[in-house]
């Protein structure tokens, strides 16, 4: 353990983090494991952005939204998890105290952003299908573009928030933190003082945002689905298909948030669980939910096939006639 000498007493200038297991067999499966869903999760979420971006078909607001979604994910899956696939094999498992702080305040600041651009997709589902004549008019890249800057805005205030509250906090001797990564609970337990109150602030700014988002999601999609069923009973089956993407990611995102600030300081280790689920497991599952639910991005993602194979063919042909030339 590092201390820092500041005035009369010493701070933690490093935090000694236990992990998930000390069994060597272990730790070699959950590397296998780790680190295929790790690249899976990357090139999932990098080929929608780029069939997205290099298909015109796709140029609508829903796919708009839906590649920021992979963006924030792929932010997700590097905050906590290239650190935790190196540190499996390392004995003392350390991250400064500036390293902690940076951490939670990337997992915050994405975490919280993520929140409210599930929010606005649901938003953009309601005026697809509820006010179809008007979609484009109301969804223009004008206020998509806005609604994402709204949701950036939100999450770095949110994170700002959270730190306000931890960052003068005295560290005065324990610095092992039962975890892989660094959060607000873990965080606040290694403390010299009485946080009693701050961890009712941490619960009230994560878990209670966490509970009430999730509320509100869930009763627009219920909303939606009854609008669909009022107007024409033979549509809403095309509604729910449509609906049910974004439903399985918004329980896959926000359960375990819920679970692990709800009750912060649990004494079981579910709560480490449910952070990598949160952390690999959701930006593993959002490219294959939304893959495999949606023709356009199956056809698109075709195309986008055709077109790196026709491009690698008309390569090849083409060093093969320069080569037969010289």
């Amino acid at each position: 353990m590092k201390l820092m000498d500041e005035g009369n007493h010493s701070v933690v200038s490093e935090f000694l983090l236990l992990g998930l297991t000390s069994s060597w067999e272990i730790q070699i499966l959950l590397f296998l494991f780790f680190t295929i869903f790790y690249i899976a999760a990357m090139l999932g979420n990098l080929l929608i952005v780029l069939t997205i971006i290099s298909d015109h078909h796709l140029h609508s607001p829903m796919y708009f939204l839906l590649a920021n979604l992979s963006l924030i994910d792929t932010g997700v899956s590097n905050i906590a998890t290239p650190k935790m696939i190196y540190d499996l094999f390392r004995k003392h498992k350390v991250i400064s105290f500036k390293g902690c702080i940076t951490q939670m305040f990337f997992i915050h600041t994405v975490g919280g952003t993520e929140m409210v651009l599930l929010i606005v997709m649901a938003y953009d589902r309601y005026i697809a299908i509820c006010k179809p004549l008007h979609y484009l008019t109301i969804m223009s890249l004008r206020m998509c573009i806005s609604l994402l800057a709204v949701a950036w805005t939100i999450g770095l205030i949110h994170s700002t928030a959270q730190l306000a509250f931890v960052i003068n906090l005295p560290f005065c001797g324990p610095n092992k933190m039962d975890s892989f990564y660094c959060d607000f609970p873990r965080f606040i337990e290694l403390a010299c003082t009485d946080t009693y109150r701050l961890e009712f602030l941490v619960t009230a700014n994560s878990g209670f945002i966490s509970m009430g988002t999730f509320f509100i999601l869930i009763v627009s999609y219920i909303f939606i689905l009854v609008t669909v069923r009022k107007h024409s009973s033979g549509s809403s089956s095309k509604a729910l298909s449509t609906l049910s993407a974004h439903i399985t990611v918004v329980v896959f995102f926000f359960g375990p948030c819920i679970i692990v600030y709800v009750w912060p300081f649990p004494t079981l280790p579910v709560d480490k669980f449910l952070a990598i689920f949160d952390a690999l497991i959701t930006p593993f599952m959002n490219p294959i939910i939304y893959t495999f639910r949606n023709k356009e991005m199956k056809v698109a993602m075709k195309r986008l096939f055709r077109k790196v194979l026709s491009f690698r063919k008309r390569s090849f042909m083409h060093n093969l006639r320069d080569s037969d030339s010289s």
